[in-house]
């Protein structure tokens, strides 16, 4: 697979085409940014981190049933995924009270909620991804709704399956994000990554945060809280071959 001009620079990752029109290469950078890019920095290692990791869940998720983006992983930072065009939605799937949802309703953090909330918020930095329902996306043509439904469904199940997977970790799954988009034939997949950046994971026993909190919050220990979440992934994996 040959790697060719640079198609996309955000602020985790970079995207290149192909010799496949179908098949780009995302490289994972150390960047860290938060509050929408007003604070930013560099987490030495979590290009590698955030892309295994990824490349770990992606395919487990697959075994679940849910559709993902990737194809291969190359090296250390790059992985070939299938071209997708995303959808302009931001998934949230929330278990425990935390972040902007604490701020928002002004609500302690570690409610844990009788069931998982799901939000949706409209992915566009000049207006500051706000919050969005089904409807909105609906209206705003960012979604059908048989899209809606088909993300909704998969992003249940994605939160499901890694809580089990985490609490064999010891890690608590408090909230995350996930991103989907539609290949060439309109399928919906799960795209973008799944790693500390666009998680809440806690240690279930103590509640230390073990994601990128540490950076947004001054919380320091970053780089060892991204190892230690790698570390307890990768022992487990390796337990159930």
């Amino acid at each position: 697979m040959k790697q060719r001009e640079q198609l996309y620079e955000g602020k985790a990752k970079k995207v290149y085409a192909t010799d496949d029109p179908e098949l780009l290469i995302v490289s994972y950078k150390d960047d860290a940014t938060a509050f929408n890019g007003a604070k930013r920095g560099t987490i030495e290692g979590k290009g590698v981190i955030n892309n295994r990791m990824s490349n770990i869940l992606m395919r487990y998720l697959q075994t679940k049933g849910v559709a993902t983006h990737f194809v291969e992983e190359l090296n250390d930072r790059d992985t070939i995924v299938k071209k997708v065009a995303i959808v302009p939605l931001e998934v949230i799937v929330r278990n425990i009270s935390a972040g902007s949802f604490a701020k928002r309703y002004g609500v302690e953090e570690g409610i844990v909620f009788d069931a998982p909330t799901v939000e949706f918020s409209y992915k566009n930095d000049d207006l500051g991804d706000p919050l969005i329902n089904d409807d909105h996306a609906i209206a705003l043509k960012l979604a059908t709704a048989g899209e809606i439904k088909q993300i909704k469904e998969y992003a249940l199940t994605v939160n499901r399956e890694l809580q089990k997977l985490w609490s064999e970790c010891g890690v608590t799954l408090v909230d995350f994000k996930l991103e989907f988009g539609r290949l060439a034939d309109g399928t919906i997949v799960l795209a973008d990554e799944i790693s500390p950046d666009t998680c809440r994971l806690w240690d279930s026993a103590t509640k230390e945060k073990l994601d990128k909190d540490r950076f947004r919050r001054d919380l320091g220990g970053v780089e060892d809280a991204y190892r230690t979440i790698m570390g307890r992934l990768e022992q487990y994996m390796e337990q159930q071959k």
